[in-house]
């Protein structure tokens, strides 16, 4: 098998949660909520709602904002590139496997302007070796056309195999084995119920670099 490895971005590359719970204070602090709203959008956000103009179009509601969804929305995807982390750790981790003869790319699923300000104001740019955001390409995960296209530009094929690293279990690995890759599944805990068919289950990608490293 060839080492090819796909991540995915939030919630395995980067904290998204994190993120999300600076974001929610500064927002509640701005619009003068209180603080009992951090926890409602903590809440919401927890209870399935990815798509964000979805998400605004509840919190607009709920506390009578008279800016439109799409000036929440906006506005929110211009901030979170900023509160997004890659730790160092994890950095190193994407250059170890690099140095070993890997080929890394990220896949993920969001808006351009979101996920690509996060890509690069984490260095993580230029820490692999190509990315694939569905946001440009028009192509959703699971939809095999998003790994194949990160797999090109990496110079692979997805006939020659490797691995998808991900948190979600559908778009990440359903999507992976989809096409043709084993997969890393990171279980942070969040969905305690959900049916799954991944190789192996961690709790960090710290963990599953060592999967990778252990394979080669």
């Amino acid at each position: 098998m060839q080492r090819l490895v796909l991540l995915d971005l939030d919630n395995t590359l980067v904290n998204l949660d994190e993120a999300f719970q600076v974001w929610a204070v500064e927002f509640v602090e701005e619009h003068s909520l209180g603080c009992e709203a951090v926890d409602w959008l903590l809440a919401l956000n927890r209870t399935g709602y990815p798509h964000r103009e979805v998400f605004f179009g509840k919190v607009r509601e709920y506390f009578t904002l008279s800016a439109p969804v799409k000036e929440l929305w906006d506005r929110y995807r211009e901030r979170m590139p900023y509160l997004v982390r890659c730790r160092p750790e994890v950095m190193s981790g994407l250059a170890q496997l690099r140095a070993s003869g890997w080929k890394v790319a990220i896949i993920t699923n969001g808006t351009a302007d979101n996920q690509l300000g996060k890509i690069q104001r984490t260095g993580l740019a230029e820490a692999v070796d190509a990315y694939a955001l569905s946001g440009l390409e028009g192509i959703r995960k699971p939809d095999v056309g998003l790994f194949e296209i990160a797999a090109r530009r990496c110079g692979m094929t997805l006939a020659d195999g490797g691995w998808m690293v991900g948190d979600h279990p559908v778009a990440d690995i359903s999507g992976g084995r989809a096409a043709g890759l084993r997969t890393i599944w990171i279980d942070r805990g969040t969905r305690p119920d959900q049916e799954h068919e991944a190789d192996h289950v961690v709790t960090d990608v710290l963990q599953a670099m060592e999967i990778l490293h252990s394979e080669c």
